[in-house]
């Protein structure tokens, strides 16, 4: 509930956390109730509200962080073929289409606009890049590549981030983030795999939890990147915290 989201969110920052996500304000009255509590409440991390690329979604995501210091519309939509077809009923050209007005509709609202892929892990990648490129020409800050059903191998997860980093255009003025799902046990792994090849966000959960068998455990990855200095890759999160907020969740 929102009460703990806030006891939560406040930890967040208070661990150096770069960005808070209280959820998808238009699919649940708490997610918006929740999402508007923490902008208000939170001193540094950016807050971030999930959409669909639907008009009413980011507006309704806009309204809730209307309050941030540092708002950011997280929007975006399926690329897989699988998705195209069976989700959406419509072509890859279709799909970019709305992938760039949903991005430049939120743009509208917020300066900082991520994009998600959702199935990017089952992407083609050519396709993909052209998404990326398409995006970031409408304004996008931050490409979020999820493996929504932890399908990846972390070798394919890390050639996937290497080919977008080598193949889009204007790729040096987003981000990329790694959003990785735990279904065959491979969140952490594929996380790491992706900023050891040009990531530089990782989108992940205290204790891992997340939908179904859960998503990249915060906890791990701060302390794989603290271990292995030879990465040259690290966070600024406050490992002394660590334990007393998994504790605490």
């Amino acid at each position: 509930d929102t009460k703990q989201k806030l006891v939560i969110a406040e930890r967040l920052d208070q661990m150096g956390v770069d960005l808070i996500g209280p959820g998808f304000p238009i699919t649940r009255p708490g997610d918006f109730k929740s999402g508007n509590e923490i902008a208000k409440l939170v001193k540094n991390a950016t807050v971030c509200g999930l959409t669909r690329a639907v008009k009413k979604d980011i507006e309704v995501a806009a309204e809730a962080l209307k309050y941030a210091k540092r708002p950011r519309v997280h929007t975006g939509i399926g690329t897989s073929d699988s998705h195209i077809i069976h989700k959406f009923n419509s072509t890859r050209e279709g799909i970019i289409e709305r992938a760039v007005d949903a991005v430049k509709y939120a743009k509208s609202y917020v300066e900082d606009v991520e994009f998600y892929a959702e199935d990017a892990g089952r992407t083609d990648n050519e396709f993909l890049a052209r998404v990326c490129e398409a995006v970031i020409k409408a304004g996008a800050t931050v490409l979020n590549i999820p493996d929504t059903t932890g399908y990846c191998l972390p070798e394919e997860y890390g050639a996937k981030m290497k080919y977008l980093k080598e193949n889009v255009k204007g790729i040096h003025k987003a981000i990329l983030s790694c959003h990785c799902h735990n279904d065959l046990g491979l969140a952490t792994a594929n996380s790491i795999s992706g900023v050891i090849n040009g990531a530089r966000q990782i989108e992940c959960t205290i204790n891992g939890i997340g939908e179904r068998a859960g998503n990249t455990s915060l906890e791990e990855v701060v302390m794989i990147l603290r271990q292995h200095p030879y990465l040259n890759l690290d966070t600024n999160i406050n490992s002394k915290l660590l334990y007393s907020t998994s504790l605490m969740v």
